[in-house]
């Protein structure tokens, strides 16, 4: 077992000790937990924003916690462990990158991690290999289907627009007075110049502080 093993593991039996012995911890479930998992979620975008790596190192720690934590309380009940969390992920990552794993594995039952046609040549044909295997995998029957309704507004569009021009149905937003539609139509203008309209937002925000 190496060093980082070591320390993943310890870190869990602290977290199975604390479900035991903390009056707090063990009274938590997910439902009651999710809103530190919110809060923490967005501290390590703040630590990213400022660029503080030892900041963001503690935030991460922060959101390791609770994903260990979550998947403590599941083992209690038998549902899924840790292992179970690390293992489905691995998979998915094989799944969904035969570029890199094609040759030497295939988890996909429709053969999507066989690592069948040309390798990708740069990050967005990577992107695009990613969304491919992704769509079979998912087999959504709505645009909106697996999008959680709390996203924030402008990542909310951009997911929604990447979906319709996937499906060969661009959203062309009306030229209006309308605020919304306004937005809207600021969303797809960054889309089309690879811009993260929700980082941007944020970086536009930080500058005036």
């Amino acid at each position: 077992m190496t060093e980082r093993d070591d320390a993943v593991a310890e870190f869990v039996a602290v977290m199975r000790r604390l479900r035991a012995e903390c009056p707090w911890k063990r009274e938590q479930t997910h439902r009651s937990l999710a809103r530190y998992l919110l809060e923490e979620t967005h501290e390590a975008l703040e630590a990213m924003d400022t660029g503080d790596a030892d900041h963001l190192r503690e935030e991460l720690g922060d959101l390791l916690l609770q994903v260990v934590f979550h998947a403590v309380i599941a083992e209690e009940s038998g549902a899924f462990g840790l292992d179970d969390v690390a293992r489905d992920v691995t998979a998915k990552m094989h799944r969904r990158n035969p570029h890199v794993f094609g040759s030497d594995r295939s988890d996909g039952a429709d053969g999507s991690g066989s690592g069948a046609g040309p390798a990708p040549r740069d990050a967005a044909e990577v992107n695009e290999l990613w969304e491919s295997v992704k769509a079979v995998e998912k087999q959504r029957t709505d645009v909106t289907e697996g999008l959680p309704p709390g996203l924030p507004a402008l990542l909310y569009a951009d997911k929604v627009l990447d979906r319709r021009a996937r499906e060969g149905r661009p959203v062309t937003p009306p030229a209006s007075s309308d605020l919304g539609d306004r937005l809207l139509a600021l969303v797809a203008e960054a889309r089309a110049t690879g811009v993260d309209p929700e980082q941007a937002l944020r970086d536009a925000v930080r500058r005036q502080l």
